[in-house]
């Protein structure tokens, strides 16, 4: 009984931890992002090379499988996808120096191959679209997700930047903090509040496909072996039945 009760804690402890993080700090907004739509993902690809992949590498994700994965011809990959000269069964790696990196930011840029599993669908897309002005930060802006991020907002382009709203809070032993409460919408961008989310959701879904590429096939295989699983278990009950008739 003692191993069922330490993977009984165990479950307990990660569903408390799990319930903690989520309900922490700036509420993340749902991606609603699907990894079975190709045009989506095609997207997601071409908004990754031009915006992330300059800094972020995807060390596990091949170009070859991309194009194979998202119904790309090689012609189609090195036009659109290609720009660093490497080949197309090399895997997908910024060209950026790790020192220089170091020294720009502080803190070499991450791997993106598992970031969606690491930190989940909802974070990162929240987290792409909540840069606000801050000029007190190196890169003049800051991020309600991940505050004091050295990330500058390579999307200021696309959304404009917002700003951030700010409440006044007393705590118990009566002094005042300043709350950030929500961003006002952003302005200066080239998209529309709708076609940026549109554009954010893309490139996360691309990185959710990163992160698991077979994970369409997966989804799509279990459908079928949930059916397996009830045509077998009706088949086993009836056989069970059949046995034991005589008995009972």
């Amino acid at each position: 009984m003692k191993p069922v009760k330490i993977l009984l804690a165990g479950l307990v402890l990660a569903w408390c931890t799990a319930t903690f993080a989520a309900g922490a700090g700036y509420p993340l907004e749902p991606a609603g992002s699907d990894v079975r739509q190709t045009a989506s993902l095609q997207r997601g690809a071409r908004n990754f090379v031009n915006y992330c992949l300059g800094c972020h590498s995807l060390q596990y994700v091949r170009y070859s499988r991309v194009a194979q994965d998202l119904g790309l011809t090689e012609q189609e990959l090195r036009e659109n996808l290609m720009f660093t000269g490497t080949r197309v069964h090399e895997p997908m790696l910024s060209a950026m120096p790790a020192a220089a990196a170091l020294g720009w930011f502080g803190n070499a840029p991450p791997d993106l191959s598992l970031i969606v599993r690491s930190r989940g669908l909802d974070y990162v897309f929240t987290y792409l679209k909540s840069f606000y002005a801050d000029p007190t930060r190196p890169s003049g802006v800051n991020n309600a997700v991940l505050p004091n991020t050295v990330m500058p907002h390579v999307l200021a382009s696309l959304q404009g930047v917002p700003a951030a709203r700010w409440e006044a809070t007393t705590d118990a032993a009566g002094q005042q903090h300043q709350h950030l409460a929500g961003l006002e919408p952003a302005t200066g961008g080239t998209l529309t509040v709708e076609e940026f989310d549109g554009f954010v959701r893309d490139t996360v879904n691309f990185l959710d496909y990163a992160a698991e590429p077979a994970k369409a096939k997966r989804q799509a295989l279990g459908i079928w072996v949930t059916l397996f699983l009830v045509i077998f278990t009706v088949l086993a009950w009836l056989l069970k039945r059949e046995y034991w008739r005589d008995v009972h």
